[in-house]
């Protein structure tokens, strides 16, 4: 499992979860907009746009913000933080930064941090 460049203890993972969480939570509404607008279109609007690629800009960006912080992006609104010896793991829209998985383990294999 390839590590990122960054390695966090809990409480830095929690001082930049809002952060990641604001950011996340702002892709997921455009692209919600995108959908709404995209359902709302004629047959002849929704021919000429190409909603595939919209989505994927949206999602490309979010994970390059997302990154950018020095967390690894591991699926569509799946951000963890690396540990040392596993990752803290949030998936949108849970509330808190709650779950640890090993390298190993993946999201399957996520515990709870108490």
């Amino acid at each position: 499992m390839p590590r990122s460049a960054r390695v966090f203890t809990y409480d830095e993972a929690l001082s930049l979860f809002p952060l990641v969480r604001e950011r996340t939570a702002a892709a997921v509404r455009e692209v919600d907009e995108l959908a709404a607008a995209l359902g709302a279109a004629s047959p002849e609007e929704s021919e000429l746009a190409d909603p595939e690629s919209s989505f994927r800009d949206i999602v490309d960006r979010w994970a390059r913000e997302i990154e950018s912080l020095g967390c690894v992006v591991k699926g569509l609104w799946l951000v963890d933080w690396d540990a040392g010896d596993g990752y803290f793991c949030w998936k949108h829209p849970e509330p808190a930064l709650a779950h640890f998985h090993g390298y190993d383990e993946g999201f399957a294999g996520r515990v709870p941090i108490v």
